[in-house]
């Protein structure tokens, strides 16, 4: 099949890349990922899902998310909720693996390759769905990390696996090149795809501090919970 008639469709599981790449020591550049897999075939659509905190007046994902919805790519997003777990610890949650789901069976008749950016193994049978579908499915993460970062049942499934550590030098920012002034401009609630911008929050480096895994052009959030605290404290660190 050549490039030209191979239709494409990305899928960032946004939090999840986030901390891959953190991990590995570099941040992404989002204009230079998409002129990336624009050189792989026909990019449909290129899909990036967070979770998102509503009630505070700035998020430092916010400017990624707006630079994102105006360069490119179709931003989902969905409110963070807030439970006590059994031991009385205030987490913040927030997963969009049904969103992202979805929106691949809903695409799969129109594209022929997928790519998903994720190492979460959750995503083994929607590759499995994908590629009955008769679709192929390249699977992005890392195994250069300790531990790998990508589940292995994910990375058996998949019909290529790239690790990110290939990508670097082609998609990462240059940390000497001054980052572009976001857009700041804000789409009105009708016109755009969000469904409530921020993170998924579900790794707990202590009781009381809440990982939200995300940022890319910020400081990561951080969210810390006193034990018995009434409201969860936001920085950045």
């Amino acid at each position: 099949m050549s490039r030209t008639s191979n239709r494409i469709a990305l899928f960032i599981d946004g939090p999840n890349l986030h901390v891959a790449t953190k991990t590995l020591g570099f941040e992404v550049d989002y204009k230079r990922l998409l002129k990336e897999f624009e050189g792989y075939g026909t990019l449909l659509r290129a899909f990036y899902y967070t979770a998102v905190v509503e009630d505070h007046e700035f998020s430092s994902v916010r400017p990624l998310i707006d630079w994102l919805s105006y360069n490119g790519y179709t931003v989902v997003t969905k409110p963070t909720k807030e439970f006590v777990d059994a031991g009385g610890r205030r987490k913040v949650k927030g997963n969009m693996d049904i969103e992202l789901a979805v929106d691949a069976m809903e695409l799969s008749a129109q594209i022929d390759q997928m790519v998903l950016f994720s190492g979460d193994g959750d995503f083994r049978c929607l590759v499995e769905a994908m590629q009955r579908r008769g679709v192929r499915v390249t699977v992005i993460s890392t195994i250069s990390s300790h531990p790998p970062f990508v589940a292995d049942e994910l990375r058996r499934q998949a019909d290529v696996f790239i690790d990110l550590v290939e990508l670097r030098s082609r998609i990462s920012r240059d940390p000497e090149r001054p980052r572009e002034p976001p857009h700041m401009l804000r789409r009105d609630s009708h016109e755009s795809r969000h469904r409530t911008p921020d993170l998924r929050a579900e790794w707990l480096l202590d009781p009381n501090v809440a990982f939200l895994n995300h940022g890319s052009f910020g400081a990561v959030p951080c969210c810390t919970v006193p034990f018995g605290g009434d409201r969860p404290q936001w920085k950045n660190l």
